[in-house]
């Protein structure tokens, strides 16, 4: 069984690594600055030049590139290529504002496929392998990007996108899938419904996960590997710079891989943006030095990790980074949706039917996450009738379901018993121990 994809970059030098990123980023600034007026200005500004970048040792000296960007440049005006040149494009769910739209070339896909590929290798699978995609396909980057790389790889794709957990079921045993790619509180809901359906799950051949897109901790490992029977594996990606597959898990389960022939990760201090040193927590940055069509600078994740250059025994050479284990925004990401307390918020006060204070709770409650939203009533509506209380409960439960893509429960509290604060209000207590 072949332990790597592409083993001439996974398990080279650090020296010859540095040497490929150091080449490829003096080409992406030059595409940046030629290309894409965003960076040219921002580059200006600064009084940078090409020139002025010959090596990593000159990341540090370029523009950081946020979220927001993407949305003041709505919707391609951080592409590098002509539109005749993609051959593809994904989006956020645009919940928040306007959509995050990510372009891709040829070559970039290829790519894409090759680091999915990687992260399936690193899992255990082979070319004989079934490998049962249930991550969303569509817009979002999850089913397509797992998709392509296992067709890279050579083994055969179950395309099944997520829901229907029963006929997955019966799709995994039919067909004799290997590898199971979701979410990891889908990967249990699966178990759940194999206890309820009365099948022992050694009784599947499946023998590996490859489990992303929300955070999720060892101990909820342990419980997949336990109901399921199988290796659990981490994979990350965001859409911005590329989906699964920017950085993998290998057999040691100790941290993620980068693919950093592809990207140049960073941890920085979010409050003054600082390089860290490895091992030290902040925010993490990656600089995209092989798209084509979207060739970030310095990308501020706002996800917290840290990296580490110790010696892997598996033999891959490649920086590892952690769990990521928080976000500097107040993003939560409940069942693999982002979910921002403003949202919730504008709701609120859309609808008009409650005052503006509320809480959030966010709980796992069975290896699936939870969501109460408490709103506060004035003193006039909690007098209502019971029927008028109801009525409003119901109006916002709808409304948070149209508005998030979510179900919450949504909890009517007493006049003035969420509390107040002078300073910035703590909106959300999140009993998830990530």
């Amino acid at each position: 069984m072949p332990h790597y994809f592409n083993e001439e970059i996974e398990c080279a030098s650090r020296e010859k690594l540095r040497e490929l990123q150091s080449w490829r980023l003096r080409e992406t600034v030059a595409r940046c600055y030629t290309n894409v007026p965003f960076y040219r200005k921002k580059l200006d500004e600064m009084g940078l030049s090409i020139g002025d970048i010959q090596s990593v040792d000159d990341l540090s000296k370029l523009p950081f590139t946020v979220k927001q960007d993407f949305r003041d440049t709505y919707p391609f005006g951080l592409f590098a290529v002509p539109r005749d040149q993609l051959v593809r494009v994904h989006a956020s769910s645009g919940t928040t504002g306007k959509q995050t739209v990510v372009g891709y070339t040829q070559r970039d896909i290829d790519d894409w496929a090759e680091d999915a590929a990687r992260a399936l290798v690193a899992a255990g699978a082979t070319k004989s392998d079934f490998v049962h995609v249930a991550y969303g396909y569509g817009l979002f980057t999850g089913g397509l990007g797992l998709h392509y790389g296992v067709e890279r790889l050579g083994a055969t794709a179950i395309p099944c996108s997520s829901g229907n957990t029963k006929r997955q079921i019966d799709i995994i045993q039919d067909f004799g899938s290997n590898i199971l790619c979701c979410t990891p509180s889908y990967a249990l809901f699966i178990a759940e419904t194999l206890r309820e359906k009365g099948i022992d799950p050694a009784s599947l051949p499946l023998r590996a996960g490859i489990f992303g897109a929300e955070p999720w901790t060892e101990e909820m490992r342990k419980e997949i590997e336990e109901q399921l029977c199988i290796k659990a594996y981490d994979i990350y990606g965001l859409s911005e710079i590329m989906g699964p597959g920017v950085s993998f898990e290998c057999c040691e389960q100790t941290g993620m891989h980068i693919n950093e022939d592809k990207f140049i990760p960073e941890i920085i201090n979010p409050e003054t943006g600082e390089v860290l040193p490895d091992g030290e927590q902040g925010e993490l940055v990656f600089t995209c030095i092989a798209k084509e069509a979207l060739p970030l600078l310095r990308y501020r994740t706002r996800d917290i990790a840290s990296l580490s250059r110790q010696p892997c025994s598996c033999g891959r050479t490649l920086i590892k980074m952690s769990k990521p284990c928080g976000r500097t925004d107040d993003m939560l990401i409940i069942r693999g949706v982002n979910v921002f307390p403003s949202q919730i918020e504008s709701v609120l006060l859309e609808l008009n039917l409650a005052t503006p204070n509320y809480h959030l709770v966010v709980d796992r409650i069975d290896n699936l996450d939870t969501l109460e939203v408490q709103v506060e009533l004035g003193a006039e509506m909690f007098s209502d009738t019971v029927r008028s209380l109801e009525y409003i409960e119901k109006k916002i439960k709808s409304a948070l379901l149209s508005t998030l893509g979510l179900a919450a429960t949504v909890k009517l509290v007493e006049p003035k018993t969420i509390s107040r604060s002078e300073g910035k209000a703590k909106r959300v207590t999140d009993n998830r121990k990530l």
